[in-house]
């Protein structure tokens, strides 16, 4: 958990599917809402395939590039964007998130059944969080199984902002949301030591804004 980053350079090694079987065979025991385990993953190796995916997700890569340029979270529900569709196209698809997907040596794109999902956020005036419950989990655990067997990867989420297209690509049905893309490959550096935020800012006592929860 502690050492489990986002890869996104890669040598070029091959994940055998020898491995990548068991790396699946460790992640499903996720859990999901229910235990309906409604998780699917498609693997993809086909460089046509990528090619085509890597075209539907440039959009979605322009968007949160011209919003970042413009000092913007991307793609927030909260914050309105102040970037026009002028500005997006005529940004250019960011490197750094095209190029995973050219250069892994696998794409596994996770959906999940939405008739098995329980959405309890579905009358909240805001964007629906809970049902990724019942399906980052898996993805994480895929990192996880991933990191051990001495390769990684990361999750990637352009995909399901052209949903209706990267379903029709990869033949998802309707009722199957897409969650995710993972690239994964044999990293070029195995970093050992993250940046997270100490225990006392995220963690208070009582309230949200109560006293910080310190080691004792």
């Amino acid at each position: 958990m502690r050492t489990t980053f986002a890869a996104r350079e890669y040598t070029g090694e091959i994940l055998p599917d020898k491995t990548l079987y068991e790396i699946l065979e460790n992640a499903r025991f996720a859990p999901s809402g229910g235990n309906r385990q409604g998780n699917h993953v498609i693997v993809v190796r086909k460089e046509e395939t990528r090619d085509a995916l890597v075209k539907l997700l440039e959009p979605a890569a322009k968007r949160y590039f011209a919003q970042i340029k413009a000092d913007e979270s991307p793609w927030n529900t909260i914050s309105s964007t102040k970037v026009t569709a002028e500005d997006v196209e005529k940004t250019a698809a960011p490197t750094r998130l095209m190029e995973p997907y050219k250069t892994a040596s696998v794409l596994l794109v996770i959906t999940v059944d939405l008739k098995v999902v329980a959405s309890m956020d579905q009358y909240l005036d805001r964007v629906g969080i809970i049902s990724g419950a019942s399906i980052y989990p898996f993805a994480w655990n895929i990192l996880l199984a991933a990191r051990q067997a001495g390769f990684g990867g990361t999750i990637t989420t352009l995909a399901a902002a052209e949903e209706p297209q990267v379903q029709k690509l990869l033949n998802v049905p309707n009722d199957h949301a897409i969650c995710a893309v993972l690239p994964l490959g044999k990293p070029v550096k195995q970093l050992t030591k993250l940046k997270r935020l100490p225990v006392e800012e995220i963690a208070k006592f009582e309230k949200f804004d109560g006293l910080p929860f310190a080691k004792p």
